[in-house]
């Protein structure tokens, strides 16, 4: 049986460096198929994260926001013309990046069709075990209805295995982690799951073209160049994105501040409303706090991704990913890697 690690269980390494200036870091991903992110980062499909003025912060920003799929054709395709709207992108040399999460049943063709018309450019085949014949059909009809121009993202897995298949099957990106969401119960209701830091590792050392997401677990800028240093080409965030004015939902006021819902797709609450039932119970419902403007939090990500590349001496993703060197760390090491004070008896 052997071990599998997390991002707590490891730190990079400091390299030598003659970066002189930050500004001289170039954090972009080019994922193909017209999908260009100068910043490596989507926005997560959930229904209190991303819909349109989500979706148009993360394309101003040059990353990718992901519409989800928890609504009507009809309200999803609103979203996306939201989206494109308030988007500031309009000049023809910046690309805008607008995503839209399907399923693998029922209307996902349609949802997938109707959305590109309206102007999306990256589908999403959203489910909880990407490694799954469903997944392989919905891939493959999926390209027949939008055409090769379209980028088709798929997932979630967690084994190397599982991203080959994915990448054999159709898929242009795979987004990587199974139970490490911060809402995710998966692992605690189905005993299964692998580390998403782990995954990525082992997803990294595929041969197949598909590009790397990771997704799940990412707590910290750190964690986010943890991941593109193991061998991710982006992330995907829900947590860290949570909260902010951007995120579909109103704010509540009470005696105790100001808070935004922040739910899992597989909670009890999100799956009766949107499919009146509920059949899992694969995460939670809570709230959190408002953080106000997302570009402020979007900002501080970028800065710490840039600084995080500094510290290995890497002027863009293959230097960092090239360079990277990891230690394993002791549970005196990682509490010793956060701050500290607030636990210290004076």
């Amino acid at each position: 049986m052997r071990e599998a690690l997390a991002f707590d269980d490891v730190l990079l390494v400091p390299g030598r460096s003659d970066i002189d200036s930050r500004s001289e870091v170039d954090i972009s991903s080019d994922l193909d198929l017209g999908v260009s992110l100068n910043v490596p980062i989507f926005s997560a499909p959930m229904d209190t994260i991303t819909e349109g003025a989500m979706g148009a912060a993360l394309s101003d920003f040059g990353g990718c926001g992901i519409i989800h799929r928890y609504n009507s054709i009809e309200e999803q395709v609103r979203q996306v013309n939201i989206a494109c709207q308030l988007s500031k992108v309009h000049s023809s040399y910046i690309k805008r990046n607008i995503g839209v999460a399907v399923g693998v049943s029922g209307d996902f063709l349609e949802r997938s069709k109707e959305s590109v018309r309206a102007g999306a450019n990256l589908i999403c085949i959203d489910v909880a075990h990407g490694h799954h014949t469903k997944v392989r059909t919905a891939l493959r009809q999926i390209r027949l209805h939008v055409g090769d121009s379209v980028h088709i993202m798929a997932g979630n897995v967690a084994t190397l295995e599982a991203f080959d298949d994915l990448s054999d099957w159709g898929a242009d990106s795979i987004r990587v982690g199974i139970g490490g969401g911060s809402i995710c119960s998966t692992r605690i209701q189905t005993g299964h799951g692998v580390p998403t830091f782990q995954s990525i590792l082992d997803c990294s050392h595929s041969q197949r073209p598909a590009k790397l997401i990771a997704d799940g677990g990412i707590k910290t800028s750190g964690d986010i160049v943890k991941a593109l240093a193991a061998g991710a080409d982006a992330v995907m965030c829900g947590s860290l994105l949570s909260g902010t004015r951007e995120t579909p939902g109103r704010t509540i006021h009470d005696t105790d501040g100001r808070w935004k819902e922040y739910r899992g797709m597989a909670s009890k609450e999100a799956q009766r409303d949107w499919k009146g039932s509920y059949n899992s119970l694969e995460g939670i419902s809570t709230r959190v706090p408002f953080r106000g403007a997302v570009i402020d939090i979007l900002e501080d990500l970028r800065r710490g991704i840039t600084s995080g590349f500094s510290y290995s001496g890497a002027r863009d993703l293959a230097q960092l990913q090239s360079r990277a060197k990891f230690i394993r760390q002791t549970s005196a090491g990682a509490s010793e890697s956060r701050t500290h004070i607030l636990n210290r008896r004076w």
